[in-house]
């Protein structure tokens, strides 16, 4: 039987192109209202010279902070999305999968003043990928997520586990993609297991919504 995680590889691949779409043509409310903007700031607010996104996807935030003067690196598991990035004239993106990166073999560069994962962090077991990433932060280095608030989208079933995403709403061909949703303490745990403190938090909010957008951390290495 195949696993949620092979599931969640899958289905990247093959909505790859409509997620490309989706992002290039503000097609996702929140992230072209609140949750863009909140990461970028947050990342511009440490001001760091050099950045690794993590899981970048089509590149738009390595355009935004290229174009703020910072150096910005991209990895990506998709090569559609990767070549995506690199077209759009992103000149370090590398394709490697999370897998590869937790467990140190593919080089993406190290010595990074901030490390983000912009709604890239799906799977189940996060803390080896979190601890290699801990590992290739500068002195004083910190880590920044961006992910669904888990109070916003629990549902009634607050507690980890496996959901599902099927893009409802959005234009394109897409396959319903599984994701693992994980309670605020989940988050924090996994912060700690990883050798990261907690130092900042966020709950980017619309003022016309009664629930935040996204819950946005800010991690540095202990």
């Amino acid at each position: 039987m195949r696993s949620p995680e092979d599931a969640l590889l899958d289905s990247w691949q093959h909505n790859a192109q409509s997620w490309i779409d989706a992002v290039r043509s503000g097609a996702i409310d929140s992230r072209r209202q609140v949750t863009d903007q909140a990461i970028l700031l947050t990342i511009l607010g440490r001001q760091p010279e050099r950045v690794l996104d993590l899981g970048c996807g089509e590149g738009w935030l390595l355009r935004a902070l290229g174009d703020r003067g910072v150096e910005a690196v991209g990895v990506d598991g998709d090569r559609t999305l990767v070549d995506a990035a690199r077209a759009a004239g992103s000149a370090e993106v590398h394709l490697a999968s999370y897998a590869q990166l937790a467990a140190a073999q593919a080089y993406v560069g190290k010595d990074y003043d901030l490390i983000c994962a912009n709604f890239a962090l799906l799977q189940q077991d996060i803390i080896p990928l979190l601890a290699a990433m801990n590992a290739l932060l500068a002195p004083g280095g910190a880590l920044v997520i961006q992910t669904l608030h888990p109070w916003s989208v629990a549902d009634g079933n607050y507690q980890d586990g496996w959901r599902e995403e099927s893009f409802a709403g959005l234009a394109g061909d897409w396959q319903v993609m599984p994701w693992y949703f994980r309670t605020l303490a989940s988050w924090l745990n996994a912060l700690d297991m990883a050798g990261l403190r907690l130092v900042g938090l966020q709950e980017p909010q619309h003022p016309q919504s009664a629930l935040p957008q996204s819950l946005l951390l800010v991690a540095e290495g202990r």
